[in-house]
């Protein structure tokens, strides 16, 4: 399955850099069947940076994706990412 990177998690006065919002689906029941699973992203030079997907993010069919080791670059914006 496919998603696409959307933005990084913010608030007002911060952005979560390990954080980012996927679109997954049109609805959040299907958006919801993806919680737990893990988001791969592949940068152009070949390296994988996973994250696992922690919740839903509003009524609109998006996610939140928490990386472990960094997030991801701002590069990957509108990117498509793999969820396993």
């Amino acid at each position: 399955m496919e998603a696409t990177v959307m933005n990084f998690r913010r608030g007002r006065h911060h952005q979560h850099n390990k954080q980012m919002i996927l679109k997954v689906a049109d609805t959040p029941e299907e958006a919801g069947k993806v919680i737990g699973k893990t988001a791969t992203w592949t940068s152009p030079a070949g390296k994988k940076l996973t994250g696992k997907i922690s919740g839903l993010h509003g009524r609109t069919g998006s996610v939140k994706v928490i990386f472990a080791d960094a997030g991801l670059p701002g590069q990957a914006l509108g990117q498509k990412v793999m969820i396993d």
